[in-house]
């Protein structure tokens, strides 16, 4: 009953969609609507999968600069898998309120303010525990840093000198420490400091008199004896008789001097009636924020006005007006609300009797359960794994990212995305996890059907080309007993830790330049004189073919079924040729095909002697 009795101030997870992560949220009201329905207006926050990669940095460096600080290396020494997880609970308060049915909320949490007394690894004991440190704004898009902190340390509390020996003199300049401000035993009685007192008060009352803006002000002959009467008029008048060595004749002279009287204001009579609403509006959003406060409503008064501002307002009777109306309101909102537990199935459940080639390629008929056995009752072991925690035996399954990658997740990493907004190992961006579960295809990367062919169930991939560099495949020899390329070979899943494998070959690798030998150019001719080439050598127009039933003529010079010689050039260079051609049958030569240079052999010999041309082409050849 009491775990789902919420009340005001509490930290809760709301769900507003299916398949994100719960959002947390304090409540700081709960209000019954007109249909009865009740509401939860609360404070948002923000999880770091939530603001942009840019303020992420910017967290990041807060934190390191905040570990430095507390001169705790417990981050630096936790695992990379706690690390990641640590990230999960880190949270960033907003100013940011809305409104959300309390029908949303899905059960309760704890979030603190990260503070030197409490170490990080004691968050991810406890379950649903979450920590912040920095405020974002949604609007303006900026990380700052949270006010509240436990202010212990050198920098908050003075250093208190060794108490001096019996008869040992103080060499500190006593001057410059302290300054007499008031002296109790001097001449006056109390009766005569009252006297003054009420002198100070009515030069203060008659100098607002005379005072333009403050006869605005204080219309009223009461409301400026009263103004007169605030401590800013009583100190001005002790430090008056204080400088003058407690002479009342002094004192008075100096209470009128010959511009008139002095006139004394604090920040309640300085601030304007417009300046005064914006500040309760500001302190009704921020509370004691000051610093938000200046910037955001008065950034014309410096923080020491605020604050003295803020004690004197507290004094008048327009606080206790407030305080009143803000207690009437509470008393009429609700103080608590029971919230049933949420039972109805979530729409990403995955049907354990689901067809085996519709969701995660899982082949039913190898994938069926003997009722009894055990096991019984789980989702078909063949489907793909958890893209968390790899495991392929879960009683409850969940459809988890993009629908045309087909991803699931156990129960339990089910759990934890829903409420911590991530997955429990690293992802494939941080370097350590593997690619996606594949038990299920083909050799070539297809999903398999029901029957064993290859079927297209999501997008057809790109082929590419994987070239790797001359260092990788040095590494692969140099660290084989890390590698272990035959056991990885059969098991191409597993994950491997490619920082330990750059570490290890940084080591053994001999001394030297890391980096990859230059390539030896290649000299290839100018563009012009292939051009030159092409032009004298055209290629010869391709005879006719002979017509269907006649016979080749006997004084035909080149074979032209057999092979033909492209631009009349090298055929090592342009022309074109067979297997055959270059390996031979058996050691011969083949009988149908005759190589091209036996037949400009022939072209000689039947010529009898050849043309200036040929004989030109065949010494550029040769």
């Amino acid at each position: 009953m009491a775990a789902n009795m919420y009340r005001v101030g509490d930290y809760v997870y709301f769900e507003n969609s299916s398949s994100n992560p719960l959002l947390i949220r304090r409540i700081e009201e709960l209000n019954k609507t007109a249909n009865g329905n009740v509401e939860a207006k609360v404070v948002c926050f923000y999880r770091r999968r939530d603001i942009s990669s840019t303020l992420i940095a910017l967290a990041d460096k807060h934190a390191r600069e905040l570990e430095e600080e507390m001169e705790n290396p417990e981050m630096a020494n936790l695992p990379e898998k706690q690390k990641h997880q640590l990230r999960h609970r880190e949270l960033f308060l907003s100013r940011q309120l809305e409104s959300l049915p309390a029908t949303h909320i899905r059960g309760k949490c704890c979030v603190t303010l990260l503070n030197e007394t409490e170490a990080l690894k004691s968050y991810l004991d406890r379950e649903d525990a979450f920590f912040y440190s920095l405020v974002y704004d949604p609007q303006q898009k900026t990380l700052l840093a949270d006010k509240g902190e436990i202010r212990v340390g050198n920098k908050f509390q003075a250093d208190i000198t060794d108490l001096l020996n019996e008869g040992e003199e103080d060499d500190r300049d006593l001057e410059k420490l302290e300054e007499k401000v008031w002296d109790p035993n001097s001449s006056l009685t109390e009766k005569q400091i009252d006297q003054f007192l009420v002198v100070a008060r009515s030069v203060g009352t008659f100098a607002r008199a005379l005072d333009c803006s403050s006869s605005v002000r204080q219309p009223s002959l009461h409301m400026s004896a009263a103004a007169a009467s605030r401590d800013i008029t009583l100190f001005h008048a002790m430090d008056t008789l204080h400088t003058t060595g407690y002479d009342m004749t002094r004192a008075i002279a100096a209470l009128v001097p010959q511009g008139g009287p002095v006139l004394c204001r604090d920040e309640m009579e300085e601030w304007s009636a417009s300046e005064a609403n914006l500040f309760e509006e500001a302190l009704e959003k921020y509370g004691k924020d000051f610093t938000d406060i200046q910037q955001d409503f008065l950034p014309w008064k410096s923080l020491t006005s605020i604050i003295e501002y803020y004690y004197m307002w507290k004094t008048t009777d327009r606080y206790v007006q407030q305080k009143r109306l803000k207690a009437a309101e509470a008393e009429s909102k609700l103080k608590q609300v029971y919230i049933p537990n949420y039972n109805k199935p979530n729409p990403n459940q995955l049907s354990n009797n689901i067809k085996p080639a519709l969701v995660n390629g899982a082949a039913g008929a190898a994938g069926a359960v003997v009722p009894g056995a055990p096991g019984a009752g789980q989702t078909p072991g063949l489907g793909r794994a958890c893209e968390s925690c790899y495991t392929s035996s879960s009683f409850q399954w969940y459809s988890w990212g993009p629908p045309n990658m087909q991803c699931r997740l156990c129960a339990s990493c089910w759990t934890y995305w829903k409420k911590y907004g991530g997955l429990k190992m690293p992802t494939r961006l941080d370097g350590e996890r593997p690619g996606p579960n594949r038990n299920n295809l083909s050799p070539h990367g297809l999903p398999l059907r029901h029957s064993g062919s290859p079927k297209f169930a999501v997008k057809t991939r790109q082929a590419f080309y994987l070239q790797t560099t001359g260092l990788t495949r040095m590494a692969r020899r140099i660290c084989q007993d890390i590698i272990r390329p035959r056991y990885l070979a059969r098991h191409p899943y597993l994950p491997v830790n490619t920082a330990a494998i750059k570490a290890e070959c940084a080591l053994r690798l001999p001394d030297g330049p890391k980096k990859p030998l230059s390539l030896k150019p290649v000299e290839r001719k100018p563009l012009e004189s292939v051009v030159r080439y092409l032009e004298a050598h055209p290629r010869p127009a391709k005879p006719d073919p002979p017509a269907r039933g006649g016979s080749i003529s006997t004084g035909s010079l080149t074979p032209i079924k057999s092979s033909p010689i492209l631009n009349n050039g090298s055929p090592t260079i342009l022309g074109k040729r067979t297997y055959e051609q270059h390996n031979g049958l058996d050691g011969s030569k083949s009988k149908g095909l005759t190589p091209q240079w036996d037949i400009m052999a022939k072209r000689m010999s039947e010529g009898g002697r050849p043309s200036v041309s040929l004989q030109d082409e065949v010494h550029e050849l040769d």
